[in-house]
């Protein structure tokens, strides 16, 4: 395998950090407080937070020095933006062509980065012969096509997106009505297992776009999906969003939210496709809270933006990367790198405290405060439950807030919150509110599910 090991996660690297600024203090050495080295590229900075950070790459592209050489230093993890599909590598049925692939996976090797291979079964950009496909067919057509293409670049890839863009956009939260979809509902799994055995070590991928906002019917079936995998055990290793926000579809509050029910199955997240259409402070805005939002979820593996300069997008008229067309720095760059070099947190498990809300006997006495809380009860299965709480101020902002859990709440994960005995506290990043603004906590709760409806909240 090409797998490099990732270097440990940020908390680690937050507590040595501290120490030394701890002893320096203590010698009186004059010293910055970052809890670590700056990294001066992406790759480098992500790298400290135990992430990759990856791009799309055009073939015919590396020809260009300036988009070679941003790509080259900028980057850790190259997706084949085209050149890796079906319509690619086998434009005849039977016959494969990986030369337009081996382009860039060479290219990768010999620039020391990691590969993700996209993608292997998908509706769209399939070659003419397979789109005139139906029944049972297709599915060996298909089945065979993982396989070779798998098998051709065992040992190269990271992380395959085998199935890409399986369910249907608005809110039914249906399937596609692909050929493929049409050789029956299992055609999913089967893709899975073929890829699965032809290259064993790599991580397996759902990719999908439209996956991000938490209350959609689409993310829900997503989600489904990958929990019904699970508990078949079905070979599924990560999930993969492509998060393409724009004016049709902005990034979510509830980002987070969704980054984390993935991972409490069991799965890695990845960020497959960031582009975020816009310019200036806004979008780099959006940016540094995708980039703090996937550090904030411990399964969230890299994030990868799909192309180099905004030149280079698929969205060009948008703006969307972080490179100009010119290949210069935008201010999204910097907000994204400040975000990995500056977000260092300590784990609260590694140095508690005491709420001082709680009396001794465990029952939460909070202070009165203008806030709201209110539980939701977003999944449920047999021995559990997923909870999201909304924490709203009232008609004046709030610097902080302590939610009081209902008795009989188990809670077994918990998370953009602080858990002691049974109230949940906010952390860093969520508790100031302004007059009418809203927050969210999830938690995973033992046993079953409590009527919905509001909690004690005090600020």
């Amino acid at each position: 395998m090409n797998h490099r090991s990732a270097p440990p996660r940020r908390r680690a690297a937050w507590v040595a950090g501290a120490v030394a600024v701890a002893t320096a203090l203590a010698g009186g050495v004059a010293m910055s407080t970052s809890a670590q080295a700056a990294g001066d590229t992406l790759q480098e900075a992500a790298a400290d937070r135990g992430l990759y950070f990856g791009t799309a790459i055009t073939g015919s592209k590396l020809t260009d020095s300036t988009y070679e050489t941003i790509a080259n230093r900028e980057f850790d993890m190259i997706t084949a933006e085209n050149a890796m599909k079906l319509d690619a590598t086998e434009p005849q049925q039977g016959q494969f062509d990986f030369s337009r692939g081996d382009r860039i996976a060479n290219w990768a090797t010999q620039n020391g980065k990691q590969l993700r291979g996209h993608t292997l079964a998908w509706h769209s950009q399939q070659p003419g012969w397979m789109q005139n496909m139906e029944g049972s067919q297709l599915r060996q057509a298909m089945l065979n096509h993982v396989t070779q293409v798998a098998t051709h670049y065992r040992g190269q890839i990271h992380s395959w997106d085998v199935v890409n863009e399986a369910f249907e956009d608005g809110g039914t939260g249906a399937r596609r009505n692909s050929n493929l979809q049409r050789t029956g509902n299992d055609w999913i799994e089967a893709a899975f297992y073929a890829a699965r055995e032809a290259d064993p070590n790599a991580k397996l991928c759902y990719n999908d776009y439209n996956i991000d906002n938490w209350s959609w019917a689409k993310t829900q079936a997503a989600y489904n999906l990958v929990a019904d995998f699970k508990s078949r055990g079905v070979p599924i290793d990560c999930i993969g969003l492509q998060s393409h926000f724009n004016p049709n579809s902005p990034y979510p509050d509830n980002y987070r939210t969704t980054l984390q029910s993935f991972a409490d199955l069991g799965v890695d997240v990845q960020i497959t496709e960031l582009d975020i259409e816009g310019s200036g402070q806004q979008q780099a805005d959006t940016y540094r809270r995708v980039v703090e939002d996937c550090l904030a979820v411990s399964r969230c593996d890299g994030i990868t933006v799909w192309g180099v300069r905004d030149t280079d997008s698929w969205r060009s008229q948008g703006t969307p990367l972080l490179f100009d067309g010119n290949g210069n720095k935008k201010e999204a760059y910097h907000a994204v790198l400040d975000e990995l070099n500056d977000g260092n947190t300590p784990d609260p498990t590694e140095d508690p405290t005491e709420d001082p809300t709680e009396d001794p006997t465990g029952d939460p006495t909070l202070p009165p405060g203008d806030c709201s809380a209110d539980l939701t009860i977003v999944n449920s299965w047999g021995g559990g439950y997923q909870g999201e709480v909304t924490v709203t101020a009232g008609s004046s902002a709030i610097s902080g807030w302590s939610v009081a859990l209902a008795g009989g709440i188990d809670v077994n994960q918990l998370w953009n919150g602080t858990l002691s005995g049974s109230t949940v506290t906010n952390v860093s990043w969520n508790g100031n509110l302004g007059s009418g603004q809203s927050t969210s906590f999830g938690f995973i709760g033992n046993g079953s599910p409590p009527s919905a409806g509001s909690l004690a909240c005090g600020s």
